[in-house]
């Protein structure tokens, strides 16, 4: 069982209050969007769930484990693609089972073709477009073995419509092998059109303002994005957000 816990989690920078009481919880195959406003805490929040950064209070639980300060517990991937410039794609997608000590090729190599990226297994970083450069780094963290991948804006950098690509290729891909995701984003549409659940957090010092279950049923198309259901929970959201 999966389950990810973040319990009464703060994080102070000197006199500055970025995170304040957070928690929440992530379950098995669940995928979970964290909204809020740009310099909420968001990305601080997330590197303490990754391990990257302690908490000033609180702690990070994962299967009733602490990992608080614990690195290699989860999948993190940050908003660049952070794929290794020296490295090939197939050798980048691989690195996340070289470190837990195994390389299955044959299924990065079924990966890589699933991705749309075939023909570009000998190819570098450099030489793929940035949706590409995403595609390969979302393999890395599906072929790693940790339960929990968190996915920190991947596709802020991207233009609309490859964004769109790319967010219906995620969830194809995340229906297929129901990885536990947290998924963080300041894009309101982005996180209903992904997400079982959001949770939203306040401005700075961010808390847990509030959590919506999306009743929208998967597999999601694109065409929901234009309905009035889905509109209107566009609109809610955004309140709750303004309000602050």
């Amino acid at each position: 069982m999966n389950h990810l816990e973040i319990a009464h989690v703060g994080k102070s920078f000197g006199e500055t209050n970025v995170l304040h009481d957070i928690s929440f919880s992530v379950k098995e195959g669940e995928f979970v969007a964290l909204l809020g406003p740009s310099g909420s805490g968001k990305s601080t929040l997330f590197r303490i769930i990754g391990g990257i950064s302690w908490p000033s209070q609180g702690t990070v639980n994962l299967n009733g484990d602490d990992i608080t300060g614990k690195r290699g517990s989860i999948s993190y991937t940050p908003q660049s693609s952070s794929l290794m410039p020296w490295r090939t794609i197939l050798d980048n997608v691989l690195l996340g089972q070289e470190i837990a000590g195994k390389r299955d090729v044959e299924r990065a190599l079924q990966m890589i073709e699933r991705a749309g990226l075939k023909g570009f297994e000998k190819s570098y970083p450099h030489e793929l477009s940035g949706g590409m450069q995403q595609r390969a780094s979302f393999i890395r963290s599906i072929l790693s073995p940790q339960p929990l991948i968190l996915l920190d804006e991947p596709f802020s950098a991207l233009d609309e419509f490859t964004r769109l690509d790319m967010q219906k290729w995620l969830l194809s891909i995340w229906s297929e092998y129901k990885r536990s995701i947290l998924f963080v984003t300041h894009n309101i549409e982005e996180a209903i059109f992904l997400a079982d659940r959001i949770i939203v957090l306040s401005a700075r010092p961010a808390t847990v303002k509030k959590e919506f279950i999306i009743p929208f049923p998967r597999p999601r198309e694109e065409g929901i994005l234009l309905t009035d259901a889905f509109l209107q929970w566009k609109k809610r959201i955004y309140q709750e957000m303004r309000e602050q």
